[in-house]
């Protein structure tokens, strides 16, 4: 038996990590899966443990208000290091571009321990944008045992920084996989959430996200205006907002948007309330990163708000498009699709990030490297 550490710390690294983690549960005999949260989004990342019927076995509890991305990593750093000293792990899983994934990758180099990166080879090679993940997934990649890349432009990319070829496998992304596990009892619970909060969910909605750090400061206060603007000229759609709990974007979101009656701000919502969203959004703005895989899959046009992505392929399937923190390339995108109707926006390409197996070839992949 093999003993399988998963380190994650938010919100998105569990959505992509958790159904790695239930296939792996499969296996009982051949795997002891240990799930350690750095907890670097405390509440969020517990909260959408629970979706999926999952628990840490390790919580460290590392973040601090307002502190620096030095000080943060010298604290995951720390913990991570007494909990590999306490127990006997194989190989260690760690997803995408954060924090937690270098740190988590950076102990298990220092005590010898292979590491399986899911997500591996985005890349928009530009070491600001975005910022500091960019940086944090290309210094991942030089110590992974395993490269598990969504797709075969994230291949190219590890190929061309002289990573093994067989040490790469295209298996696609695992947030689709993630897609796949709404029952119907906890579609008809998201729709019941909506009706509670007088919320509207019908062919004039509209979803935005917007927290990435490299969006702070200025970029963010053209964000609000460009999202004003669209909100009081469409005043018959439902503009909605899960507004992100950095007080650097909660509080000019609050104070900027908060009395405009057909603007909702809510509290970071439940992985399978957000998905409802997706699900019937005539128009998503968004600065996330799991929300330009997702949304495909729903055919909804999505605005990028950043200025670079490290997932190029949905917008050379033309699924998504990059408008950065331009106002007015917020709005002139925006109005194509608002002033049109719901059914006439609909997107014809296929999700370019995969087809919903790749956890299970993970598995297999894994397996394998133990058995050689």
């Amino acid at each position: 038996m093999k003993n399988i550490a998963f380190i994650f710390g938010t919100r998105p690294e569990i959505i992509k990590l958790a159904p790695v983690i239930l296939t792996l549960k499969k296996y009982p005999e051949d795997y002891n899966v240990i799930i350690c949260n750095t907890e670097q989004q405390k509440e969020l990342s517990n909260q959408t443990l629970a979706y999926f019927g999952l628990k840490a076995d390790i919580n460290l509890d590392c973040m601090r208000e307002n502190q620096s991305l030095s000080s943060v990593q010298a604290r995951i750093l720390t913990s991570l290091d007494k909990v590999f000293n306490e127990n006997k792990i194989d190989a260690t899983i760690v997803q995408g571009d954060t924090m937690t994934v270098l740190c988590g990758a950076l102990t298990s180099f220092y005590h010898k321990i292979p590491v399986f990166h899911v997500e591996a080879g985005l890349r928009s090679y530009d070491i600001y944008e975005p910022f500091p993940e960019e940086v944090m997934r290309q210094m991942t990649s030089r110590v992974a045992a395993l490269h598990f890349a969504p797709t075969d432009v994230n291949k190219q990319a590890l190929l061309r920084e002289d990573i093994s070829e067989n040490k790469i496998h295209v298996v696609g992304n695992t947030v689709i996989d993630a897609l796949f596990c709404l029952s119907q009892e906890v579609i008809e619970k998201s729709e019941q959430f909506y009706k509670e909060k007088n919320i509207p969910i019908d062919d004039k909605l509209v979803l935005i996200t917007a927290h990435r750090r490299e969006n702070h400061g200025e970029r963010i206060d053209r964000i609000i205006e460009a999202i004003s603007y669209l909100a009081k000229k469409y005043d018959d759609h439902t503009f909605v907002i899960p507004v992100h709990p950095n007080p650097n974007v909660r509080i000019k979101i609050h104070e900027r948007l908060g009395n405009i009656s057909n603007i909702h701000l809510l509290t970071p919502l439940d992985y399978p309330y957000l998905v409802y969203l997706m699900k019937n959004a005539k128009l998503i703005l968004t600065d996330s990163g799991g929300i330009q895989e997702e949304a495909p899959s729903f055919a909804c046009p999505t605005l990028v708000m950043r200025y670079e992505t490290e997932r190029k392929e949905g917008i050379d399937a033309g699924v998504s498009m990059l408008v950065g923190a331009d106002y007015e390339k917020i709005l002139e995108e925006s109005e194509k699709i608002l002033s049109s109707t719901k059914e006439a926006t609909r997107l014809k390409a296929q999700n370019p990030y995969g087809d919903g197996t790749a956890s299970i070839q993970i598995e297999k992949i894994i397996r394998e490297y133990f058995n050689d």
